[in-house]
């Protein structure tokens, strides 16, 4: 299971697209703290969600904590970062990353006077290395499709290189994600605690709680708080009463109740990100009742997506249209929103020969806020067609043993809203290693590949809705909506970040006003 299934998520939140600060729902709540110049100095307390029993320390693990990756992505750097609106990736250990021509092979110029915290410079070497170790870690090779760990080598002091074994365009977008770089040749055993190269470093580490000081000589740039200290909370209830009662400055992925429960508060931020957390049903096209693809266009048209965003996010949320990514700048919102139609619903599952007569299981889990609620609200909805579903709660450790890429009918969630391109490697392309639908289907496995050799970005977004179109149509996932995440914080908090994926737990930036 790679860490975009459950790390940063055991809330109604996660990794999600360009953060908005504004106030929640009617109004209330205080207002986003803004203006003033950034001053140094101050620890900031951050509440973050996670369970004993998922802690992780290796920066190369599979993290089931947010707690845990906040840590590792303050201490170590990864060779790019989420952009803003225009530009999906940017540099960041790696300060410049340029392709060939036939788009295989890139090149990564390591940023001038990058170091670990203990002062030892970082090498094309200690890159190599963590890339390949990385790569050789049981969801490795969905971390970094199409490159064989022989293709990952050093070219000087200051180059990695990177060969695909076919073009790729958006190479760069792999790495911004989970590339954290170590020394070369760090022992497993030493791996807690060793030297990173981020814009913090570590202080003492115990039971998933944490304290982070500031890396004075970062290379990215200067870095205000003095301290972080990370706190793990195993529910949201108890991380939102611990910002209530002042014990915090931020409650991170703190959920929709927590914002109704804080929007009368004028002494506290409600921090909303748009679109930052899918929740699709998945349902299996290789075999079972949902290999007709009329059957899978028929349940996406049962679904009243207003009513779910409204229902089920309490209107923290936005409709979706069955296709993965939002958060792409050139994610295609011209393709026609399907719009509820029991009428047609009733006739494609009749030509089909569905049996009516038949219950259907639909399992889910409690993981985060509303997910089996959205089951729960869906069912209500097929009764309707008369498709009759009966929800099944299953524990989170049993659904990803027994469901997770096996079931015919399931609940899910991706709270990286990463780019369309993103989710098409790692879910919708034959062979791909998550791919929760067991879908194939030539046709957007040739338009993928159109996309990722494509050097004209004009012509790559035209490539890129044509792929779009083909998931829209026939894949099996019914993406009803995208659930805002939602942070609390202190007024005194600044600088919180904006940017998704990764971006969303980049804090160099963040400061306290006096």
């Amino acid at each position: 299971m790679d860490f975009t299934r459950r790390q940063l998520l055991y809330a109604c939140g996660g990794l999600g697209t360009a953060a908005l600060l504004a106030a929640c729902g009617d109004g209330g709540g205080a207002a986003p703290a803004a203006g003033g110049s950034p001053r140094q100095g101050g620890t900031l307390r951050i509440g973050a969600l996670g369970r004993t029993s998922a802690i992780t320390r290796d920066p190369h693990g599979t993290q089931g904590n947010e707690s845990d990756y906040l840590v590792i992505a303050l201490v170590y750097d990864t060779l790019t970062a989420p952009g803003g609106k225009n530009n999906n990736t940017v540099a960041r250990l790696a300060s410049a990353f340029t392709p060939s021509k036939d788009l295989k092979t890139w090149r990564f110029t390591l940023a001038e006077g990058a170091a670990f915290h203990d002062g030892t410079p970082v090498t094309a070497d200690d890159v190599v290395w963590s890339l390949r170790r990385l790569r050789d870690t049981p969801s490795g090779a969905a971390r970094l499709p199409g490159i064989a760990a022989g293709h990952i080598t050093a070219d000087g002091k200051r180059t990695v290189v990177l060969v695909s074994d076919y073009a790729n365009a958006e190479l760069p977008l792999l790495t911004r994600l989970s590339t954290f770089v170590l020394k070369k040749d760090t022992p497993d055993k030493e791996i807690p605690g060793a030297p990173g190269t981020g814009p913090f470093r570590l202080d003492w580490y115990r039971g998933g709680n944490a304290r982070l000081l500031r890396n004075a000589h970062w290379h990215g740039g200067a870095v205000h708080l003095d301290a972080i200290e990370v706190t793990m909370f195993q529910s949201p209830q108890a991380m939102t009463n611990a910002m209530l009662s002042g014990q915090i400055d931020v409650a991170s992925n703190a959920g929709a109740v927590a914002a109704r429960t804080a929007r009368a508060r004028r002494d506290i931020q409600v921090v909303r990100r748009p679109d930052d957390m899918a929740m699709p049903v998945v349902m299996r096209t290789s075999d079972g009742p949902f290999a007709d693809a009329r059957v899978r266009e028929a349940m996406k048209l049962l679904v009243d997506r207003e009513a779910m965003v409204r229902q089920v996010l309490s209107g923290y949320g936005s409709v979706a249209n069955d296709i993965l990514g939002t958060g792409d700048p050139a994610y295609a919102k011209d393709i026609p929103r399907r719009r509820r139609d029991l009428a047609k619903a009733k006739r494609l599952l009749t030509d089909a020969g569905f049996d009516f007569s038949r219950t259907y299981q639909l399992v889910t889990t409690e993981d985060v806020a509303g997910l089996a609620e959205s089951a729960t609200l869906f069912a209500s909805q097929a009764r309707e067609a008369g498709v009759k579903i009966e929800v099944v709660k299953q524990e989170s450790g049993a659904f990803y043993q027994k469901t997770w890429l096996k079931g015919d009918f399931y609940t899910n969630y991706w709270g990286t809203n990463d780019s369309v391109v993103f989710f098409a490697s790692k879910t919708l392309t034959t062979g791909a290693g998550q791919n929760e639908a067991d879908w194939s289907d030539k046709e957007f496995d040739a338009a993928y590949r159109k996309v990722l050799a494509t050097a004209d970005r004009t012509a790559r977004t035209a490539a890129l809705r044509d792929l779009q179109r083909i998931e829209h149509d026939r894949s099996g996932y019914l993406l009803w909506g995208m659930a805002d995440g939602i942070d609390l914080a202190a007024p005194k908090v600044r600088g919180l970040p904006k940017l998704p994926g990764y971006g969303r737990v980049q804090l160099e930036n963040v400061w306290l006003a006096p």
